[in-house]
């Protein structure tokens, strides 16, 4: 590793006299310090000390290519020096963005024509929170704009996409907007009670059905959220939820709409998670995946009906952003979207790499005292902690307990995440067996030290 001009102790001090950190308490950071990431290479990241780890959430479920790409890095080099920003205001577009939109269209369903590009998945939200209620005043229906999501879903962290998510915690930093609502999640595990999960997927997705009545249906423009959810702890829906949900939606005229931004560009084994669970939505958000996080970028699918609609009847469309849309981001997009394609990864995953991870993680954790579930498809899982399995009781400090896993991963060189009771991962699509293998026994490791350290081993 080339030499660094600062000590990790160095790193640390001006990290914590410079910068906020996302969703922890900065007075602890600095107490204790940042790891200082300083590179990457494959699923491999190596901190400023030297220490290697491997990767097993992709960052944040978005190098999907792993780190130290060339033809990724080439893109972006080669956009830079033929044209490093231009913008999609003024009547002009650029290459890259429309040859990215040719590739993006001939890998989607048919049933989608048109992109809004943005910076980000929270940005893409936001795109979507405007675009839904512009398409039903263009239609003469000003008064459908209620946006419905689900308890404990998550859209992104700006103003419009925390509203439309779930976490109420969120909430409580800058306050709950106006014409937002919410269902509950379809957690089998913690919610199902007695029912059968075939039972609870039908209960779940019959909530939104009364949340339309209650607030009419002639008020509510979309139903939003992601095929699984991925920040709430990689929770899949039972056999027969999406089938409702859409269901209900075609009945009262709501528009269904699918955060793609972490399940997007092969996460499970299909190009899109929304066509693993079956299910056709009007619009998808997309981020991560779309440039595996090399450079960011985001964007908002429309439908056909939807974008006909916009652009034969819709006039002025007054959204935009400065780095919509942008150069470089297009061609590491396109490079990206061509690797994924041209070497069948998603077709590994789904045929190989995807059933190898899942059937080591149920081989291995199937009789642990501490696992009561294991959810997961491609290359993204989850284990559920649990207290009691007979009874599916969940720890009441489980958000600590997990916690503790995560660190004892981190302490032996595993990056994986908690997330309530759950621990999850997602590692690099191209990820090989024998990193999977590491993959699975490192987790192992840190949950048997966990439940050693619980007396649950």
């Amino acid at each position: 590793m080339t030499a660094l001009p600062h000590t990790t102790s160095e790193y640390q001090a001006l990290d914590a006299a410079h910068h906020i950190h996302a969703f922890l308490d900065q007075k602890a950071l600095n107490e204790k310090g940042a790891l200082v990431i300083a590179k990457g290479q494959g699923l491999d990241l190596w901190d400023t000390d030297g220490r290697r780890y491997l990767d097993g959430m992709s960052g944040l479920w978005c190098t999907a290519l792993g780190y130290g790409r060339a033809d990724l890095n080439a893109a972006a080099t080669r956009q830079l020096e033929e044209l490093p920003y231009y913008n999609l205001f003024f009547h002009t577009t650029h290459p890259r963005v429309i040859e990215l939109s040719e590739l993006l269209f001939s890998l989607l369903p048919e049933h989608y024509s048109h992109a809004i590009y943005t910076n980000s998945g929270s940005e893409a939200n936001e795109a979507l929170i405007r675009t839904v209620r512009r398409y039903w005043q263009v239609l003469g229906k000003p008064q459908k704009k209620i946006m419905i999501g689900r308890w404990n879903g998550y859209h992104g962290s700006t103003l419009g996409s925390t509203a439309l998510g779930g976490m109420g915690f969120m909430h409580e930093m800058g306050g709950m907007l106006p014409d937002f609502a919410h269902i509950g999640e379809p957690y089998w595990y913690a919610h199902g009670g007695d029912l059968c999960p075939e039972a609870f997927a039908l209960q779940a997705a019959d909530e939104l059905e009364r949340k339309i009545l209650e607030l009419g249906a002639e008020n509510v423009a979309a139903f939003v959220a992601e095929p699984f959810q991925g920040a709430g702890g990689m929770i899949f829906p039972p056999e027969g939820y999406w089938a409702r949900i859409q269901s209900i939606c075609r009945k009262y005229d709501v528009l269904l709409c699918a955060d793609e931004v972490i399940g997007g560009f092969g996460r499970t084994g299909e190009w899109f998670a929304h066509q693993h669970f079956g299910f056709q939505p009007d619009t998808l958000t997309i981020a991560k995946g779309l440039t595996s996080g090399y450079i960011p970028m985001g964007g908002l699918v429309l439908s056909k009906r939807m974008a006909e609609v916009l652009v034969e009847q819709g006039g002025l469309f007054a959204h935009g952003l400065t780095y919509s849309g942008h150069p470089v981001a297009a061609a590491v997009a396109i490079a990206n979207l061509k690797a994924l394609r041209d070497e069948r990864i998603i077709e590994r995953v789904k045929q190989d790499s995807g059933p190898y991870l899942q059937k080591a993680l149920r081989e291995v954790f199937a009789d642990h005292p501490l696992v009561g579930e294991i959810q997961g498809a491609g290359l993204v899982a989850a284990l559920q902690f649990a207290e009691d399995k007979a009874s599916r009781k969940r720890f009441a400090n489980e958000d600590e307990i997990a916690w503790r896993c995560r660190c004892i991963g981190f302490d032996n060189g595993l990056i994986i995440r908690s997330t309530l009771g759950r621990m999850i991962m997602a590692p690099a699509l191209v990820a090989s067996h024998a990193e999977l293998d590491e993959l699975v026994d490192k987790t192992r490791q840190a949950v048997d030290q966990t439940a050693r350290e619980i007396g649950r081993l």
